[in-house]
């Protein structure tokens, strides 16, 4: 009943519904997943390659230039076959293991960039339609320079009428020269 109503985790792959062993509570799924990640980076890594190097070599030596009644592989090199074998057995699905782990973690990863990504698109496509709107409002509102330029045309067009005499001040006088005269 508690597996039932327990989550199934995103990162890992779904158990199919045949009957399992039970491993002993200190190698659980999810333990036993890790460690296999470990053996499989150890495996990658040149100290890894660097060991299997000086072991072979050690063992060849020592079943090659020891006296007959010291060697341990009198059989030219049958147990170091069988060890290497016996290694890669093991190593090929701990690594596999692995590979499946990593791979439910990155279509995880994935589906959660695409829906980042579905977001961050739908925020630009709002924020362009915002845009596009405000272009049209502003089209329709007077700018400070339109103002401006409206203002310098109706004053100009007063005084070619003789409405507005407008004075022109300088510096020296102190800017103001008191009041415009009244039109006439």
């Amino acid at each position: 009943m508690a597996e039932r109503e327990r989550r199934p985790r995103i990162d890992q792959p779904r158990e199919t519904t045949r009957r399992r062993l039970q491993m002993p509570a200190l190698f659980t799924q999810e333990s036993f997943g890790v460690l296999s990640e470990k053996f499989a980076r150890f495996m990658g890594t040149p100290y890894f390659l660097i060991g299997m190097t000086v072991f072979v070599v050690l063992w060849l030596l020592w079943n090659t230039l020891a006296p007959p009644a010291l060697r341990f592989d009198p059989y030219a090199f049958i147990f170091l076959t069988l060890m290497l074998s016996l290694q890669a057995s093991y190593a090929a699905p701990l690594i596999l293991l692995a590979q499946n782990r990593q791979a439910d973690r990155d279509r995880v990863a994935l589906e959660q960039d695409r829906s980042r990504d579905e977001r961050g698109l739908a925020d630009t496509e709002f924020l362009t339609r915002e845009v596009a709107a405000l272009r049209i409002a502003m089209r329709d509102t007077a700018t400070r320079d339109f103002v401006r330029s409206e203002l310098r045309d109706l004053l100009d067009e007063m005084e070619e009428r003789g409405l507005v005499v407008t004075k022109q001040t300088s510096p020296d006088d102190g800017g103001e020269d008191g009041p415009a005269p009244e039109p006439t």
